[in-house]
């Protein structure tokens, strides 16, 4: 039974007691979860003991996010759209501290992974994870992911409507789904309910958009057969305007479309986007749509239930005084470092007198997304203190937290600096996105953290930093493309040639509401090189741009061969 059927036992379930802004399991919800650990620990037991083959194992383990990387299992843990409470932050610190090397890292997905927990411990990881109502289920295997969603939903000021609770209604609806368990690949979908797509739903299997149709209705834009690895696309819209009525029943549409028609024989063209791309947007609309109208009538998310889950999400309430706090204008004023801090690591709140805090998981000192135990510890007692107790991992591989009253903000620049976690470097090249490569993944043809240490030092000087401005630099180790090499302003992804590692470069991809494709620069790089070749693009940009263009505004407007020139000019 999925946990859209178990919720619907408990619509009635009275939320008013309890915390805003989170959904809280009911006791259908943690009987789910708390079950599928009792039946990890048996699987565990048998295989231990030589009753389960390797092979026969192997998909239990992945129900349970467990993967066995180059040194030791990886556990991904499931964040629903990357929100979670400070009492969660404190559970993972345990599990990193306990049973791991005293880290974690920060995944894409807004999930959190661990690198090296023996097998023998992950079923007791599991029941500490149930205890403070997280799991892994589902977040590996060819299944519905975890549904991500703006890091900023609920408080950004371009929102139409805050994108959560539907991500919730869907995370309901694909738990444990009978007819999707085993789907031809797995299977993402982003919602995003702002102006801006801070979700990039573009580069999903389905992105989901809030619109406004010509009636004044809200409702959602669909499009399909987006996904990036080793045949990067962008997604293509096969419904502008879906009543939120339908939203299950048309998502079940397309997934049993993919379910059908997606291949089998060929793990590399198993994704929906290469079954949209093959026969076309408007011929597989045509089939969702002759499949969702045998099924929308008895599929329909009613009113209640959207609202029953609303519920989870009301707004704070927040400090109609806090704006007349001036403090916040004289810290700036004194302070040098916090100023730079707060231009580039905040942003603004649709409350006055609120900002929205990017906690930097960018620290030189670190692989970027990786955090420790004591610096989850910090930012645990500082959401709680702070920020209402929660927080939000962000497809960037940061953290944010979305409620901080503009007095507060120095005290808690203060504590960030301190634990090393107010790198301020938020939308820059050195706020890059890096999978951890040849270090950790059994797929990897390269390393990457290393690359982006060498990166960071290379613009390290603040000035030169901030003049650059806003550089999205993406960087994966190997086709499989985690670090969404091919939407970065400056893609780099990491290759094999007969076991030395080179790096191919990409240039103008953008994941922004039109999302793009980089454009190859030319041959491989040498590793030594790499940091060189960034400078040297950056030093292009530099000479060209106008006043107010971005790099990639300047890559479109003179194209790429000033760069390629700059690059390979010596070689």
């Amino acid at each position: 039974m999925s946990t859209s059927q178990l919720s619907k036992a408990s619509s009635s379930q009275d939320v008013s007691g309890q915390r805003p802004g989170m959904f809280i399991y009911d006791q259908f919800d943690q009987q789910l979860v708390d079950e599928r650990v009792t039946q990890f620990r048996d699987q565990a037991q048998r295989y231990f003991a030589g009753e389960l083959s390797d092979d026969e194992f192997l998909a239990l383990r992945l129900m349970n996010g467990i993967y066995v990387q180059t040194h030791a299992p990886m556990l991904r843990i499931a964040i629903p759209y990357g929100l979670f409470s400070a009492d969660q932050m404190r559970m993972l610190a345990q599990i990193a501290r306990k049973y791991d090397r005293g880290f974690g890292h920060f995944s894409t997905r807004q999930n959190i992974q661990y690198n090296w927990i023996k097998m023998e411990d992950m079923p007791d990881v599991l029941a500490d994870l149930a205890s403070v109502q997280m799991h892994a289920i589902q977040t590996s295997g060819n299944c519905i992911r975890n549904t991500t969603t703006d890091p900023l939903a609920g408080v950004a000021a371009d929102e139409l409507e805050d994108p959560r609770p539907y991500c919730e209604i869907i995370r309901q609806w694909s738990t444990l789904h009978p007819e999707f368990a085993y789907l031809p690949r797995k299977f993402k979908i982003a919602v995003s309910g702002a102006s801006k797509d801070r979700a990039v739903t573009l580069v999903h299997d389905i992105g989901l958009r809030l619109v406004k149709n010509d009636a004044g209705e809200t409702g959602f834009k669909v499009s399909v057969g987006g996904g990036l690895g080793r045949t990067p696309m962008v997604a293509q819209t096969i419904r502008p305007f879906l009543e939120k009525q339908h939203l299950l029943s048309y998502l079940e549409a397309v997934l049993r479309v993919y379910n059908l028609k997606g291949r089998r024989d060929n793990k590399y063209k198993a994704r929906i986007k290469i079954l949209v791309g093959s026969m076309g947007a408007e011929a597989f609309a045509k089939l969702v749509e002759e499949e969702w109208s045998r099924i929308k009538d008895s599929m329909i998310l009613d009113q209640a239930e959207i609202d029953r889950v609303k519920a989870f999400f009301t707004p704070f309430n927040y400090d109609d005084k806090a704006a007349q706090d001036n403090t916040l204008n004289q810290h700036l004023a004194d302070n040098e470092a916090f100023t730079r801090w707060f231009n580039h690591n905040t942003t603004t709140h649709k409350i006055d007198g609120y900002r929205v805090v990017h906690v930097s998981l960018k620290s030189p000192k670190r692989p970027p997304g990786d955090i420790t135990a004591e610096q989850m510890e910090a930012v645990a007692a500082l959401s709680d203190q702070y920020s209402y107790g929660l927080l939000r991992s962000t497809y960037d591989q940061n953290l944010v937290m979305t409620d901080i009253k503009q007095a507060d903000l120095f005290a808690l620049w203060q504590s960030l600096d301190q634990a090393d976690l107010a790198t301020p470097s938020i939308n820059t090249i050195n706020d890059m996105i890096c999978c951890p490569g040849l270090d950790f993944c059994a797929l990897a043809n390269a390393s990457s953290i290393d690359v982006a240490a060498d990166i960071q030092k290379r613009f390290e000087q603040l000035d030169y930093l901030y003049d650059l401005g806003e550089i999205d630099l993406k960087m994966s180790g190997c086709m499989n493309g985690c670090g969404h090499h091919s939407i970065g302003h400056i893609g780099i992804l990491g290759v094999d040639k007969k076991g030395v590692e080179w790096y191919q470069f990409t240039l103008g991809g953008f994941s922004e509401n039109e999302a793009k494709l980089g454009v190859r620069l030319g041959r491989a790089i040498a590793k030594a090189d790499v940091a060189d070749t960034v400078e040297k693009i950056a030093q292009v940009y530099l000479d060209e741009r106008v006043e107010g263009e971005r790099f990639v505004d300047t890559f479109y407007r003179i194209g790429i061969e000033p760069f390629k020139g700059r690059v390979y000019e010596s070689n």
